[in-house]
């Protein structure tokens, strides 16, 4: 069941539905390994989520229930308060599932989650269990963070919708940091209908129905053939139903945000994670003992270049948004790679997210292999109209 399908259900339907969910997750996880652990947490209130599950992404905290940050050194740590975000899911009803694998703290070590739509293929990261729980229909929404594609790319491999709010927008209390000035949270859901039925049931502002003009990039990106394609088919298939789609000019700047938020990512990083890798050294991973060794070596002076760029793009884009409130990119440089060893490659993603930008990725219909995803962005703040820009996109792709 969808989301949308949940909230249209009595509240009987609802606790009949809940034990189908913990069924399928008995079937399908054993060759999905979505989950660290799975055991239900009763809602502390009531509200439109009443009875509706949820995972949550294991580098966020949770009381009573695994928090090991996809990580053996803290294997059998247990979470003794909820997240911040935990927290208002559950005073509005909704049960927790439980936790979703992460790669080792948040970076590139991957999980043991394989992408439901094709197992030997990667689900994507860092959010692999959530984007995998939602793609097998184990819940209907799950949380996920974001610092440079740790939600749009898992959302575009595994074939759902993924949303990462404006940055500073959602809490981030009790979400163990990577990098500051870009974390964020996001959720999985089936749809972008789904994706503004809990906008709403969260309480945020949903706007109007609005037609806007669509920014798509000229040139199209560098992407692999099968995007590139669906990206094309995609912009003459919206150009001719009707949508208002007009070129911007990002490439230049596009390649410059990606490597000023990886040195941003390395940068905070490193110093976050320093005492970690001092103490447990290559027990962290490979990964990240690479990024804290390179990351230390950043001298602060190119990590204020780094930042003073990203600070002027955010002028820049901010005026290719009046001309053209929604820009749309590929979600990802292709389908999910294959095997388990990689997670993919986030850099259609990092130069939104270091921008702090609301970006939604939602399925490209593809006839046969492995899913696709377009990516929306818009203004910081316009959360919702990214989410109904998706939503009315999504019915004219049909």
């Amino acid at each position: 069941m969808t989301l949308s399908q949940w909230l249209n259900a009595s509240l009987p339907e609802r606790q009949r539905a809940l034990q189908l969910c913990l069924d399928r997750i008995q079937s399908l996880d054993p060759s999905v390994h979505a989950w660290v652990q799975v055991s239900p947490q009763r809602p502390t209130g009531s509200g439109p989520l009443s009875e509706i599950p949820f995972g949550a992404k294991d580098i966020i905290e949770t009381r009573g229930l695994s928090t090991e940050y996809g990580s053996p050194i803290h294997r059998g740590r247990i979470g003794t308060a909820d997240a911040a975000i935990v927290r208002e899911l559950r005073q509005r009803g909704a049960i927790l599932m439980g936790k979703t694998h992460t790669t080792a703290f948040a970076y590139k070590t991957p999980a043991p989650t394989r992408n439901p739509r094709n197992l030997e293929h990667t689900p994507g990261g860092s959010s692999s269990g959530s984007a995998a729980a939602v793609a097998a229909g184990m819940v209907p929404f799950a949380l996920g963070t974001q610092t440079r594609g740790s939600v749009l790319r898992p959302a575009s491999y595994c074939g759902v919708t993924g949303f990462k709010a404006s940055f500073g927008l959602l809490p981030l209390e009790g979400v163990l940091p990577f990098a500051t000035s870009l974390d964020t949270l996001g959720f999985f859901t089936h749809t972008a209908a789904d994706t503004l039925r809990l906008w709403v049931a969260l309480g945020h502002p949903t706007g109007r129905a609005e037609d806007v003009v669509l920014g798509v990039p000229e040139p199209v990106p560098e992407v692999e053939p099968a995007m590139a394609d669906a990206f094309r088919n995609i912009v003459s298939a919206l150009r001719s139903g009707g949508a208002s789609i007009r070129s911007v000019d990002v490439a230049a700047m596009h390649a410059r945000l990606d490597e000023a938020s990886n040195t941003v990512m390395f940068y905070e990083a490193a110093r976050f994670h320093e005492q970690r890798f001092r103490e447990f050294g290559s027990q962290v991973g490979p990964d990240l003992a690479d990024l804290v060794r390179e990351g230390l070596e950043i001298p602060p002076a190119r990590y204020d270049e780094a930042r003073r760029f990203i600070a002027e793009s955010k002028v820049r884009v901010a005026e290719l948004y009046k001309a053209t409130p929604v820009i749309l990119v590929p979600a990802a440089t292709g389908p999910a790679p294959s095997g388990v060893a990689s997670t993919g490659d986030a850099r259609m993603n990092a130069p939104w997210t270091a921008l702090g930008t609301p970006a939604i990725s939602i399925p490209i219909p593809v006839s046969g292999g492995l899913p696709l995803g377009l990516q929306l962005t818009a203004d910081h703040g316009q959360d919702a109209r990214v989410i109904r820009t998706a939503v009315r996109l999504e019915g004219m792709l049909g």
